[in-house]
This record gives C-alpha cells, sequence and structure tokens, in this order.
C-alpha cells in the first residue's frame, strides 16, 4: 500500500486565511472603496461639458455617514465570510488528514499481521513455511489475537497419540512431545494436564506474551489447543534441546566449545535485553534457567517458558506469589518479594556460571546438604590463580586467559548479592560482543584455530 498524502501545514492554511483578509482590508482602508488613480474617459467628458463647483459635489454629512456605515456593513459582510471559509477550509484538511492517519494506521497493522505470519525465521533456524502453512489453514476467530487456534486431533495424529517415543522433555504437570506434520516439517506440542489455576493461568499468560513477541532469541509460539481440561501450546522445534540437558546430560557439554558457549550467552543477553527495554511495557521473564534456554541445529539459543512472566519493572511482595526455580531465584526476590529486571540478570549469571564452569545451579553434598553454585565458586571466581582450574574439563585450557576473567568478571557482577551491584542486561550484552566471534554474531575476529592446550591469545 502506498504513503498516504501528505496533509497541507496548518501554517500554510493560516499563511493563505492571512493573505485573503489582508486583501479585504487593502480594498476598503479607509472605510471607502479602492478606486482605479486612472479617470475614466466619459468622467473627464462629463466635467467637461457640466462643470461644476466642489461645494456642488460634497456630500451633505447625513449622506457621508449612510456611506461609511453602508461601506462598513459591507467590508464586515466579506470579513465573516472570509473566515467561513477559511475554518471550512482548515477542517476539511485536518479530517483529510485525519482519515489519511487512519488509514495508514490500518495499513500498517495489516502488514505487521502478515509480517507476523511471515515463516521466516532468523539466526539459521528452519523454516516455519510448511507448519504455518498448515495451522493457517485452521485459523479461527480467537480473542488470542493472531495466533491459529488448532485441531487436537490434528495435534495428536501429528505426535503419534502423545506416544512415549516423542517425548522431548517434561516439566512439574507438562510433557513436550515431537509432532510431524505430514512428514514435511516438525514443532514441539507442549501438553499440560491437570494443574488447576495455577496452570491455567500460565497458559494464558504464554498465549498473551509469546503471542505478540517477536524476536530471534525467544522462542516462537506457533498456536495452541483447547480440549477439554487439556491445554496445548505448539512451538518451534528447537533440535537440539535444551541448554541444561546439553550440559548436564549425557554428552556433558561435549558439543559445546567455549566460542560456542560464549555465543550462547550473547544470544540469552540479546533476548532479555529485548524483553527488558524494547517490550513496553517491560516483561521480566521470572523463570529463567539452562532447562529453559533452547538451542536449534546450529546452537542459537532461544529463551523459552513465559508462564512465569510479569509485566511491569517492579513488583512488591504481597502483590506477586513467589516463583521461581530453587538456584536461580534473586535473594532479593526469595526473602523480601521484590521483583525487578535485576532478578533476571542474576538468574543469566547463575546461567553463565554453569557455562563457564559445568556444574548445576544446586548440587547434593549428602541426602539432607545441598550446595549451591553461588557459595562453592564465588572464592575463587575472583583469583586468577584457581580461576582456570576450576573451569568445566571439557573447555579448560581452549580459550584466551584474558576472555576467561572477563567472563568470569561478568558473572560475578550478575550474582550480587544487592540488585544495584548488578549490571543492566544491556551492560552485559556489550561486555560479551567482543568475546563472539563475528561469524557466531559477535566482533572478535579469530586469527587462527585455538589448539586444544594452548593458553596464548590468538584472536584481538
Amino acid at each position: 500500500m502506498g504513503r498516504p498524502p501528505t496533509p497541507l501545514p496548518l501554517s500554510s492554511v493560516w499563511a493563505l486565511t492571512f493573505c485573503l483578509l489582508m486583501s479585504l482590508a487593502d480594498a476598503d482602508v479607509d472605510g471607502s472603496p479602492a478606486l482605479s488613480p486612472v479617470p475614466s474617459p466619459f468622467s473627464s467628458f462629463q466635467n467637461q461639458l457640466f462643470p461644476l463647483s466642489p461645494l456642488s459635489l460634497a456630500p451633505s454629512p447625513a449622506e457621508m455617514q449612510t456611506m461609511e456605515e453602508a461601506h462598513h456593513r459591507h467590508y464586515l459582510k466579506e470579513l465573516t465570510v472570509a473566515v467561513v471559509l477559511a475554518s471550512v477550509a482548515v477542517l476539511a484538511l485536518i479530517s483529510s488528514a485525519l482519515c489519511a492517519w487512519i488509514v495508514w494506521r490500518r495499513s500498517r497493522q495489516m502488514l505487521d499481521s502478515k509480517d507476523i505470519e511471515r515463516s521466516d525465521t532468523a539466526a539459521g533456524g528452519l523454516p516455519f513455511g510448511p507448519i504455518l502453512s498448515k495451522l493457517n489453514s485452521l485459523r479461527t476467530t480467537s480473542k488470542k489475537g493472531l495466533l491459529p487456534i488448532i485441531d487436537y486431533a490434528l495435534l495428536e495424529s501429528a505426535t503419534n497419540k502423545f506416544s512415549e517415543g516423542n517425548i522431548l522433555g517434561e516439566g512439574g504437570f507438562s510433557h513436550v512431545y515431537k509432532a510431524s506434520l505430514n512428514g514435511e516439517a516438525f514443532a514441539a506440542v507442549k501438553k499440560l494436564d491437570g494443574g488447576g489455576q495455577d496452570c491455567e493461568r500460565e497458559f494464558e499468560n504464554e498465549i498473551e506474551l509469546l503471542g505478540r513477541i517477536r524476536h530471534p532469541n525467544i522462542v516462537s509460539l506457533l498456536g495452541y489447543c483447547v480440549h477439554g481440561e487439556t491445554r496445548m501450546l505448539v512451538y518451534e522445534l528447537m533440535q537440539n534441546g535444551s541448554l541444561e540437558t546439553q550440559l548436564h546430560g549425557p554428552s556433558h557439554g561435549s558439543a559445546l566449545p567455549w566460542h560456542t558457549r560464549m555465543k550462547i550467552a550473547l544470544d540469552i543477553a540479546r533476548g532479555l535485553e529485548y524483553l527488558h527495554e524494547h517490550c513496553n511495557p517491560p516483561v521480566i521473564h521470572r523463570d529463567l534457567k539452562s532447562s529453559n534456554i533452547l538451542l536449534d541445529s546450529d546452537f542459537n539459543a532461544k529463551i523459552s517458558d513465559f508462564g512465569l512472566a510479569v509485566i511491569g519493572r517492579n513488583h512488591s511482595k504481597g502483590g506477586l506469589k513467589v516463583s521461581g526455580t530453587l538456584g536461580y531465584v534473586a535473594p532479593e526476590y526469595l526473602l523480601d518479594g521484590k521483583l525487578t529486571e535485576k532478578s533476571d540478570v542474576y538468574a543469566f549469571g547463575i546461567v553463565l556460571l554453569e557455562l563457564l564452569l559445568g556444574r548445576k545451579p544446586v548440587e547434593k553434598m549428602a541426602p539432607s546438604q545441598c550446595q549451591s553454585i553461588v557459595a562453592w565458586a564465588m572464592p575463587q571466581l575472583t583469583d586468577r590463580s584457581k580461576l582456570p582450574s576450576i573451569v568445566d574439563p571439557v573447555i579448560r585450557n581452549t580459550m584466551n586467559l584474558k576472555h576467561l576473567y572477563q567472563v568470569a568478571a561478568v558473572a560475578v557482577l550478575c550474582i550480587q548479592q544487592e540488585p544495584s551491584y548488578r549490571p543492566l542486561i544491556t551492560d552485559v550484552l556489550h561486555s560479551l560482543i567482543p568475546l563472539v566471534p563475528v561469524e557466531l554474531g559477535g566482533m572478535l575476529r579469530v586469527v587462527e584455530p585455538l589448539p586444544g592446550a594452548n593458553q596464548k591469545s590468538s584472536a584481538h
């Protein structure tokens, strides 16, 4: 759709009106009509034939008053007509500008809707064209906006009746299944069974937020289904599962070299920055953890699970139920119920420690004793002589030590007990960009591959 016509500025309208009024005023400055300075031939001829004295031409005072009143009334009439016409013109221009703006807004909304429905994916993910074309054919009118309502029978068939062989993961009251649509495209279906009001609230929250959020580092919600007491959410499929599985599963992080881990940290920071700084009002995730960081086939990271997310910058105790996962919850939120964006920054710091050290946030030391990664690592993170020895063995001695110290410093700042001491996620983002190679989305230019045991600087 073309751009709407640009309305004439109001300053121009008033300028035209002023010129019109000035011309009328010039026409009758002294209350008499303007006469041509060149006398007509007839009047000259008449004066020669019938010479009259000045006294005979001078009107009486009564006549002069009558003429002035007539001229004044004529002047007021023309002025009134000019003002009315100018006002009508201004109102017409304002109305046309308003109509043009409304048309422009509607056209933009239509374009935005089309953009949302496009099947493009960022950061190298698989195209969603086959999935969205299938789901869009099932679109129905919904209060959830643009998200398709998907038929239960389709999801049941796509997951082989929700068979155990298709389970990708599970949570407190949910299971995630791999769904195949016509064998051409794949999606992830989160099936929520039971859970009561909390389950329903998280389901509604996820639809409300992910239905309008589009970002390369936030997982895409493709649609949803309501079938009796069962609620289902359909997401893009992330082929490499969660960060938790990659770090703490059977592979123990072997598929995640140093630069890939830094790229994952950068992706998470970008997703959080979008939520904190570019969403209006801001969104606080409230449950950021490695199991909610999903990885696609190229290990691009995306934040998922917005069931506990809240809108707004500050939330105090009493107005919000304390929720989250042990080990990731910020101390001020856990103890005082104070929730801000800095709570997400704390959780990000824990995830960064997981990437750096390869340890879980909370580990059992004995049947009734646990140790947090913060308590264990904090004394050693700031000691340059000890830091290299506590790094995950999979990546130990594979990075530039200067970069290792920088990442450790960022992590230490993020997990400070006092929220005001923690950096904004934007500051974290800018600290990580120079540590990630250009081809992975950062600014680091790698000169040569890092040998497995070489600690010398090979990048600048």
